[in-house]
């Protein structure tokens, strides 16, 4: 069974964070897999709806993707919902479901003729992709998983362009119509490359959403600089037809090449712009407050700083210097500011308490770790401080980086499940 087209009484945008598959993809970085939990974690207080946390085929991800889940079933995790990335094969299906205890799949297949040529290297007819799409959107159903999207990789060149120049918006909808057939529960609409315009991709969106009658999903790339601008009006586009919107997010737009759509700025967006701001669409759950938290916390796993101008969450997002702005706002802060600090959860003295450097890691010792641990009021078992201790230097060292006190109180509450995301080798 397809899932509803609408929750409640209207339909609502919800976000989906995929920092943990596209935000790794960032080239010449990456994290380690307790970052990866803990950026889950710090989403799930965030109320996200869903983070797309990893692939269930590739095996150095099944420790990671089973203590999640795990983790899920503990209570660490609340209400997210942790999705897995394949490609859109059985056969990736069906090793997801072998390696992993994954209940929710986005099965991804390249739509646009310059890919299926490029990728398949004309081995592939349209009707061929459409054919694999559809058996792997079967193996998923026939073995139980709960929810499918089904992603057209490079969307807006497939709908934007037929060998003849003319549009090929018909290619698309015949896709999305497939998958609704076969049992998909979303239509990820994928503008790879940042290619799309808002226009344009309202109107595609709109078409798609109206026929097709599915959940719509946005995941835009920044290459043109577009990728917020383009996942709020592609949302719009399938509000506005009556169904769900899911918009793919990354903490601080990581991610391939310029990088995704990035989650704070898409949540003011949406929530703070002229002709959105008074329609209550945004799914109630988002938690504004936690948005400079993990923030923070992904710059320093990535090891990338903030730009001092980023939405939000820069150093200068509330810095006013020019002497009328100055004025202005210490008159009225509404002057030259449309959100306040508070909203976002930023500190009056900027620093961020939870994610403070603690001093134990990968040469501590147990009265040091001791005294850390006390400072933060956690007492551990004695029969366990020699456990936590090697977890801590063993994290630290996976880390590459002093952890802050949130990681040190999983692991102290979850040692069992620290460990296994710390041991590659299935």
């Amino acid at each position: 069974m397809n899932e509803p087209v609408v929750r409640g009484d209207k339909p609502r945008i919800y976000l989906i964070d995929v920092t943990n598959r596209d935000g790794v993809q960032t080239a010449k970085i990456g994290l380690s897999k307790l970052q990866k939990t803990m950026i889950n974690h710090y989403l799930d207080e965030m109320g996200i709806f869903q983070s797309e946390f990893g692939f269930p085929a590739l095996e150095h991800e099944t420790n990671y993707i089973n203590a999640n889940l795990k983790l899920h079933e503990k209570g660490f995790f609340k209400n997210i919902r942790l999705e897995g990335w394949v490609r859109a094969t059985p056969e990736d299906v069906y090793k997801a479901l072998q390696l992993t205890k994954v209940e929710h799949l986005n099965l991804s297949i390249s739509t646009s003729l310059i890919m299926t040529h490029g990728k398949f290297g004309g081995r592939m007819s349209r009707e061929d992709v459409l054919k694999m799409m559809t058996e792997a959107v079967d193996a998923a159903r026939q073995a139980g998983v709960k929810s499918i999207g089904v992603n057209a990789e490079d969307a807006s060149r497939t709908a934007a362009e037929r060998e003849d120049g003319g549009y090929d918006e018909d290619y698309l909808l015949k896709f999305a119509l497939a998958a609704k057939k076969h049992g998909a529960d979303r239509i990820r609409y994928c503008d790879t490359l940042g290619y799309d315009r808002t226009q344009s991709i309202y109107d595609t969106v709109h078409m798609l959403a109206k026929e097709v009658q599915l959940p719509i999903e946005l995941h835009c790339h920044n290459d043109t600089g577009f990728a917020v601008a383009n996942s709020v009006e592609g949302a719009m586009g399938a509000i506005d037809a009556g169904v769900d919107a899911y918009v793919n997010v990354t903490v601080n737009g990581m991610g391939e090449r310029a990088g995704n759509a990035d989650l704070v700025s898409v949540i003011l967006a949406i929530t703070k712009s002229r002709g959105l701001r008074n329609l209550d669409i945004l799914d109630p759950k988002i938690d504004l407050t936690k948005a400079w938290k993990i923030a923070n916390y992904v710059a320093r796993s990535f090891q990338v700083p903030i730009p001092i101008n980023q939405v939000g969450v820069g150093a200068n997002a509330f810095a006013h210097e020019s002497g009328i702005h100055a004025d202005g706002v210490l008159k009225n802060r509404k002057n030259y500011e449309i959100y306040s600090p508070e909203e976002l959860g930023i500190p009056s003295e900027l620093t961020l308490e939870s994610g403070r450097i603690i001093t134990t890691g990968e040469y501590g010792g147990i009265k040091g770790m001791r005294h850390v641990y006390s400072k933060m009021g956690v007492e551990l078992p004695a029969d366990l401080e020699r456990r936590i201790l090697h977890l801590v230097q063993i994290a630290t060292m996976h880390n590459q980086q002093p952890l802050v006190e949130d990681e040190l109180k999983f692991i102290a509450e979850y040692p069992e499940e620290a460990a296994l995301l710390m041991t590659v080798i299935p």
